[in-house]
């Protein structure tokens, strides 16, 4: 009979086994049909969930093995569903033990996604407590595939990261709009030294308008092919094809809207920025990223030159200069002065001297001879605050404004009203004949604000004989002529004359003031210079500016011509209130149960708390948050901990978070 083993033998028999769990886990063995070298893809998938944002282990099948590359898109199934994603790179060996899932489809062979874009994504994510797959959605255009075909089998350059070795960056400012001087030539010298140096240039400017003037200069100067355009307008199977210009090489420079900054050119040298104040930069969509952030994180990344350009200046960009990060290179005041129209406010003391009656007149007397005298000598810009005949009318007795009956729709003064009694309702287009005020029973109205085709009828009455031109949003005029005729124009679509505006008459100004909103002085003082900008200067040419405006602190900015002093002061200003761009803010908007619910479990840094709530039109909740720039990081990394917590949760658990809006720096959510 066998004898039992004693304890000491025990205990050596039990050693190994301890020994065993402490040894590495084998490898997982790979599904049949995968390729041998490098079967291992690590994929970004195409999702705005949280907590997938990060790389996932894939088998390369052995079919797609030469044509998957880091970069290219492909098809594959994550929890029972079929899922896009893009590669990052390949490797020998998961870094996980769990088995693996074979990529089920190729989308597209062509690299797409270049390496410094992908690291650059990750940064405007994680600057915006957002998710990489919402980066990558507006830097990588829709694919088209029959673009494709042309640029098969060709090798994408490998980028070109200078980083320790940075170029300059300024902030800059542009005194004219047309011409020889105009911010258009500025660009073109900038882009033409960078050509010469062997580098590639990204420009981005606010809307289409200004890409296709900008595009005119430098096809013209450079030829065509060098440079290539960029924007949503241009339509799927243009814009893809541009975009893969720029992926292999093939295009140098990039002009087009926000998400050209994120062009994947190889050799990038030069970036700049126009009009950054324009709310156009800003991405409407998560992680709702601006053009300028991106643009500093870049530059950062490839060492490129950057140039903010602008007729006025943002705060933002100011702040940037004041600490020394930009370094400030605005004309000097002769410049400014030599290059600046004459300036006249009808609000300032001495005309008002000569016309005390001048608040009731929308034209007033010096905006009325200003506009003769410039008729002699070319066109004359009417700058206006809205489009249409009269898009308000309020009631003449106690100034409520009008509401239709049916809809409760705004109401209009059609141009038949004085003989028909009648008012338009602006939504659903019915007529009120003999309509009487719901507040006091009045049946007398008068016009709220005027558009632009009510003063083009009155200005054509006031000058016979001369020509009216409109441009707004719904019919813009890129260019008009030399002859004389009157432009009237809503800001941001004023066209280009040849040889510049004799004169221009910015009209409405109270009325652009009187918008709710932080940001409303600055965004209409940069409309002013804008505008300003397209007049001819006053020492050699006569040109003439007048703004009928009430805002003396912006007024006199303009008169000066000196954007940097403005914002300057301005900035320090934000400083003692502690409002953006001195402090960062985050604005967290949803249902008011599921922002309660976040928020609870959010820890903020000591002495920061929560303003809030506000309640919105829609009964949605918005708090805010205001902190320092050395808090940003671990305010976002705590932001950003609770997403991904929530996101990650079982379905039967509480999934708070995912329905709300949660925004860095959005100025917009500051509302009086």
């Amino acid at each position: 009979m066998a004898q039992e083993p004693g304890p000491q033998a025990q205990r050596h028999s039990t050693q190994p086994a301890l020994l065993d769990s402490l040894a590495p886990a084998p490898a997982p063995a790979l599904p049949a049909g995968a390729t041998e070298d490098l079967p291992v893809a690590e994929v970004l998938l195409e999702s705005a969930v949280p907590h997938l944002d990060r790389p996932f282990d894939y088998v390369v099948p052995i079919d797609l093995a030469d044509k998957i590359v880091p970069g290219c898109r492909v098809k594959l199934k994550f929890s029972g569903r079929e899922m896009t994603g893009y590669v990052i790179r390949r490797k020998q060996e998961p870094a996980t033990t769990a088995r693996l899932s074979l990529i089920t489809k190729l989308v597209t062979a062509l690299p797409v996604l270049a390496e410094d874009i992908l690291d650059l994504a990750h940064q405007v994510a994680e600057r915006g407590a957002g998710v990489t797959a919402d980066v990558l959605r507006a830097a990588i255009p829709p694919r088209a595939a029959r673009v494709e075909k042309d640029y098969a089998g060709l090798t994408a350059p490998s980028p070109v990261l200078e980083s320790e070795s940075p170029g300059p960056r300024t902030a800059a400012l542009a005194l004219k709009s047309y011409g020889e001087h105009s911010w258009t030539q500025q660009i073109l010298q900038r882009v033409r030294v960078c050509l010469e140096a062997e580098g590639d240039a990204v420009v981005v400017v606010p809307d289409q308008r200004d890409v296709e003037s900008l595009m005119e200069v430098l096809t013209a100067e450079l030829g065509s092919g060098v440079a290539v355009q960029l924007t949503a307008e241009m339509g799927p199977s243009s814009r893809y094809r541009s975009f893969l210009q720029l992926r292999f090489g093939q295009a140098r420079v990039v002009v087009g809207t926000r998400s050209a900054i994120f062009a994947p050119v190889a050799r990038l040298r030069l970036l700049v920025i126009f009009e950054d104040a324009e709310s156009t930069h800003a991405e409407p969509r998560a992680p709702y990223h601006h053009v300028r952030e991106v643009a500093l994180l870049r530059t950062v990344q490839t060492g490129a030159e950057l140039v903010m350009l602008s007729t006025s200046r943002s705060l933002e960009v100011q702040r940037l200069v004041e600490r020394g990060w930009l370094t400030e290179t605005a004309p000097t005041r002769e410049e400014r002065r030599a290059a600046a129209p004459r300036m006249i406010a009808t609000a300032d003391s001495y005309q008002q001297e000569r016309e005390p009656a001048f608040r009731q007149a929308r034209l007033p007397a010096a905006a009325y001879k200003a506009a003769r005298e410039g008729l002699q000598h070319g066109p004359v810009l009417v700058q206006v605050a809205r489009s249409g005949f009269i898009p308000a009318v309020l009631c003449e007795r106690c100034r409520s404004r009008q509401q239709c009956p049916q809809c409760h729709g705004p109401l209009s003064l059609p141009a038949h009203h004085g003989q028909s009694h009648t008012l338009k309702c602006r939504w659903c287009g019915l007529h009120h004949r003999n309509h009487r005020c719901a507040e006091c029973g009045s049946t007398t109205f008068r016009a709220g604000t005027r558009g632009a085709d009510r003063t083009a009828q009155e200005l054509g009455r006031a000058f016979p004989n001369t020509p009216v031109v409109s441009s707004t949003s719904d019919h813009p005029i890129d260019q008009v002529g030399e002859e004389p005729a009157l432009v009237v124009s809503t800001p941001g679509v004023e066209p280009v004359a040849r040889t510049g505006y004799a004169a221009a008459l910015l009209l409405d100004g109270d009325t652009q003031l009187s918008r709710e909103g932080l940001d409303v002085p600055r965004q209409v003082l940069a409309r002013w210079f804008r505008a300003s900008t397209l007049v001819r200067r006053h020492q050699d040419d006569g040109g003439t500016v007048v703004i009928t405006a009430d805002a003396e602190e912006l007024t006199s900015a303009l008169i000066r011509w000196d954007p940097v002093s403005y914002a300057r002061r301005e900035l320090y200003n934000r400083l003692e209130l502690g409002l953006p761009p001195a402090q960062r803010m985050l604005s967290l908007t949803g249902d008011p149960a599921e922002a309660e619910a976040f928020l609870a479990q959010v820890q903020l840094p000591q002495g920061r708390s929560w303003i809030g709530p506000s309640v919105l039109e829609d009964g949605r909740h918005r708090y805010l948050l205001f902190f320092g720039y050395a808090e940003a990081s671990s305010v976002v990394t705590e932001i950003r901990r609770i997403r991904r917590t929530h996101s990650a949760a079982p379905p039967g658990a509480a999934r708070s978070g995912r329905g709300l809006r949660i925004a860095m720096d959005d100025v917009l959510s500051l509302q009086f």
